[in-house]
């Protein structure tokens, strides 16, 4: 059964899970770390939006994640944190950023992914930030520039002093009282009555705010999302994916990495692989001399495949699913398939002096000792052969 969830949000220390929540209906992720989005792409969301990722100590939320998205027809927002810094290097492929944060990226005016870092809670304490991240800093000396509380050097003091603090140790006291240590007295006096009255913004969550909002809009709107453009993924990532996909069966998200270890054990596994290799490697020559499928190929090798598989057309939908089957994901499928038709089609053709496919059926009968078994039925007596 699809579970539904037209909305799939990334979400840690930028906003509560409540404060998500309040927006709209949505399914909630932890902040994104490499693969997940690849296993969000299981419950078949129309839209996606990446505020929070990990970094450091786990692989972050790679673009090829999102470029698979794109593809899959499912539009990607991002802003706040990673979202920002992810938008801003994807907007050109058709992710949607949104936010401050997200136009600094873009324009250049913010260019360190450092930014944004931040310590957080776990899980269990709901990602309570428990550092503040530089862009928070900035946001907050622009605006006691603005009003009148810090003239431009002050505020540039109290920006270097948040940039000289590592990011894990950055808090408000320690980044105002070494910034203070430079300001006349009625400077800070200044400071902390305007903190105490219009308080200190957090730009991370007023941006997540924006994201949410734009992603909200969109599904409520009903138009479809721009499908990204087709991608031609290295091995390494179709590994990674084959590896930390997942399929949605019922309630249970099943990783990759779990249906290939019990493949593994099956009986012709082997012959699996044999078979695959082949194919792949002759629709990666057929590819190298430049021939593709025509539309019409296509379609013969689809009506094909399910004509062999016997899955009835109310069931496809369900099995494509449980096989991860997107449809850019079954369209490259189908078309290795369709190469490997053509290249055995046009055998004789496609190298000099090529193999017919007379030869090919001698040649393979004669390994599989069909020949000599045939020419041993031939050499006895008609009357025998009838028998």
């Amino acid at each position: 059964m699809k579970r539904p969830a037209s909305l799939v949000v990334f979400v840690g220390p930028s906003l509560s899970a409540d404060e998500v929540r309040a927006l709209g209906p949505c399914t909630l992720r932890p902040p994104a770390r490499q693969g997940d989005v690849w296993r969000a792409l299981a419950l078949e969301p129309r839209a996606l939006v990446l505020l929070d990722g990990v970094f450091e100590a786990q692989p972050s939320v790679w673009h090829h994640e999102l470029l698979a998205a794109l593809e899959a027809g499912v539009a990607v927002f991002g802003g706040s944190s990673m979202g920002a810094l992810r938008a801003a290097e994807l907007s050109a492929h058709g992710m949607v950023g949104v936010g401050d944060i997200y136009e600094g990226f873009r324009s250049g005016r913010l260019v360190d992914d450092a930014e944004v870092a931040l310590l957080h809670a776990d899980a269990e304490h709901g990602y309570r930030a428990l550092t503040v991240p530089l862009v928070n800093v900035r946001h907050n000396a622009a605006r006691a520039q603005a009003a009148r509380v810090l003239d431009g050097r002050e505020a540039r003091g109290l920006v270097e002093a948040g940039a000289e603090l590592f990011y894990q140790e950055r808090r408000w006291p320690q980044v105002v009282a070494a910034a203070a240590a430079h300001w006349r007295p009625a400077t800070r006096a200044r400071w902390d009555a305007w903190v105490q009255r219009a308080g200190l913004e957090d730009l991370k969550r007023l941006d997540a705010l924006r994201c949410l909002e734009a992603a909200h809009a969109f599904l409520a709107s009903g138009a479809p999302a721009p499908r990204g453009a087709p991608q031609r993924p290295s091995s390494l990532v179709r590994r990674r994916r084959l590896q930390e996909g997942a399929v949605q069966v019922g309630e249970r998200a099943v990783v990759g990495a779990e249906v290939l270890a019990l493949l593994d054990t099956h009986p012709d596994a082997a012959a699996l692989t044999e078979v695959g290799l082949r194919r792949a490697l002759l629709a990666g020559w057929a590819r190298t001399l430049g021939l593709q499928p025509t539309a019409q190929e296509l379609a013969r090798t689809e009506a094909a495949w399910w004509a062999g598989l016997g899955v009835p057309e109310s069931r496809r939908e369900a099995f494509l699913a449980e096989s991860g089957l997107d449809a850019a994901e079954l369209r490259r499928l189908l078309e290795e398939r369709a190469l490997e038709t053509l290249v055995l089609a046009h055998a004789e053709r496609l190298l000099p002096d090529g193999p017919s496919p007379r030869e090919a059926l001698g040649s393979e009968a004669r390994l599989r000792g069909l020949w000599a078994e045939a020419a041993r039925a031939l050499a006895r007596p008609a009357r025998r052969r009838r028998r």
